[in-house]
């Protein structure tokens, strides 16, 4: 027996080796590369409009006062700066649409380089829009930084899975989300007044932007591209070999080479589903709405209303103005955590909980904050609940809410479906994130103290509807997923079955014989799906 446990020890030694030499230098630069000057300039951007708002708004006045000779009227400026920070949205949703026939084309890592361009173009319109006296370089700017936001939210992802060895695909991915939330705390720290929270200094936190951008644009270029691309589209195996190599940290990667060329005979026997296919699918019409619903409270949830109008939040809460920049910090800070929380314990939880528990969560304390800020006047402390409430729902939402909804995608749908899905959830996504922004302002006057009722409204009904429709998706294959919504879609297995589209199907024997072909000339062949 003692020679048996010492067998097992040594094992788990192994692997716990195997899995430290995992992280090569390779792969760890192009993680943090890729994050800084991607989704880290997100959340930069999400929360970087807070601090100089009231500077902002101050510039637009003089601006249209210069122009026409009179004040901007209250309306005209709320729908302006309305315009400002929502625009950014506009823009997410254009790069979302145009990133798929980009980095077919260019590959990942190019992509990722090349999207650089529009960070610095925005950079440089925001930045130089006080000194032009243009208020419109400012929303410019802004719709183009959405465009990059777009680019980089999809082309990040799908590079960092595809250059990652399975066993910490999982772990590399978080990276994405954790810099995103180290990008809206960078944004706070910078916008405060001992740093460029000043009104002659706030073009700078724009001007900042190119920091990241031109670090990665210098960096990435001498790291591999994704092998996957290397060997799949560009048909080019040795760069695939070198690509693995590299990121592997091992000379003999002809494991991860036939595993990938395994799993590329099987994805190749049925095309990808467009848009009208998939909603015509029975199968997946509940996997569908559920998508949408998620994505949508992901947004409509309130969150962003709470990034992007944090300092009138907390201005309304009673807190001195001198005081704000320095309470938002523990926003972003809070933030971090609670992402890095979920990332530790969605394999243990699972994503039914988290998700349902945070909505309800949100719930449960926008009503708080609603009867907090509608008394604040009457007893002293209640500001301070109103802020606790304001960190609550945060860490609420960032325990689930923040980032299963793009996990459920991936795992609701087959390989040939998941590139319509994510277009679907990604149009929601960005839809409802032009809405909050653009209508939060006028819902805020109009229900004043009320009007994060609305805001909870959402998450009750989003919540409700995941309870009784979710089923938990942890370990479960594509197949047990299928299996658990079919009577819901009021179909059979077989029926599942039928919906790889087998009338689109090339022979799989001609297609592994293209593929090898191609694959070991280093030859580009089209016509393969």
């Amino acid at each position: 027996m003692d020679n048996k446990q010492q067998s097992n020890s040594v094992m788990k030694e192994n692997n716990a080796v195997k899995k430290k030499m995992n992280w090569s230098g390779s792969l760890i630069v192009a993680s943090l590369t890729g994050a800084f000057g991607s989704s880290f300039l997100y959340g930069y951007n999400l929360s970087v409009v807070n601090a100089p708002a009231g500077y902002i708004k101050k510039f637009y006045n003089e601006t249209w006062e210069r122009r026409y000779g009179f004040s901007v009227d209250e309306g005209t400026l709320t729908l302006l700066w309305s315009i400002t920070v929502s625009i950014f949205a506009i823009g997410g949703l254009v790069g979302a649409i145009i990133v798929t026939p980009i980095v077919k084309f260019f590959g990942r890592k190019c992509t990722l380089v090349l999207n650089n361009v529009f960070a610095v173009t925005a950079a440089l319109l925001m930045s130089l829009s006080s000194l032009a006296g243009s208020f419109e370089m400012l929303i410019l700017g802004r719709i183009i930084m959405g465009i990059d936001a777009g680019i980089s939210l999809s082309a990040l992802p799908m590079y960092l899975s595809e250059i990652s060895p399975k066993e910490i695909r999982g772990s590399l991915g978080q990276v994405t989300a954790i810099f995103i939330c180290i990008g809206v705390f960078t944004g706070q720290v910078l916008g405060l007044p001992e740093i460029f929270g000043q009104e002659s200094r706030w073009p700078f936190l724009f001007g900042a932007i190119i920091v990241p951008s031109l670090i990665q644009a210098v960096i990435l270029p001498f790291l591999p591209e994704s092998p996957r691309y290397l060997l799949l589209e560009k048909h080019n195996r040795s760069q695939a070999e070198k690509a693995f190599q590299r990121f592997l940290g091992k000379d003999d990667v002809s494991q991860e080479i036939e595993e990938v060329l395994a799993e590329s005979r099987v994805q190749r026997n049925t095309k990808l589903v467009s848009i009208v296919q998939l909603l015509r699918t029975r199968a997946v019409r509940w996997q569908i709405v559920t998508v949408v619903v998620t994505m949508g409270c992901y947004q409509l949830c309130g969150l962003n209303a709470i990034w992007y109008y944090t300092n009138n939040i907390f201005s309304e809460s009673g807190i001195k103005h001198e005081t704000i920049p320095y309470v938002t910090l523990s926003t972003g800070a809070v933030e971090t955590l609670a992402a890095v929380f979920s990332g530790l314990v969605i394999e243990r939880l699972g994503r039914r909980p988290l998700l349902i528990g945070g909505f309800g969560l949100m719930v449960v304390f926008f009503a708080v904050l609603t009867v907090s800020l509608t008394l604040q006047n009457s007893v002293h402390w209640l500001p301070y609940l109103s802020i606790f409430c304001i960190l609550a729902i945060i860490a609420s939402f960032c325990i689930g809410p923040g980032g299963i909804p793009f996990v459920l995608t991936g795992e609701f749908f087959q390989q040939s479906q998941r590139p319509a899905a994510f277009m679907i959830a990604g149009t929601v996504n960005w839809l409802s994130n032009f809405a909050v922004g653009l209508l939060f302002p006028f819902i805020q006057a109009g229900l004043q103290t009320y009007c994060f009722l609305v805001f909870a409204a959402i998450c009750f009904a989003g919540a409700t509807y995941l309870f009784f429709v979710l089923p938990e998706t942890k370990n479960k294959t594509f197949h047990e997923i299928s299996q658990a919504f079919a009577k819901r879609n009021k179909v059979t297995l077989e029926m599942q079955e039928m919906n790889h589209y087998p009338a689109e199907r090339k022979s799989s024997a001609e297609q592994e014989s293209n593929f090898t072909s191609s694959a070991d000339n280093g030859e580009s062949k089209k016509g393969i799906v």
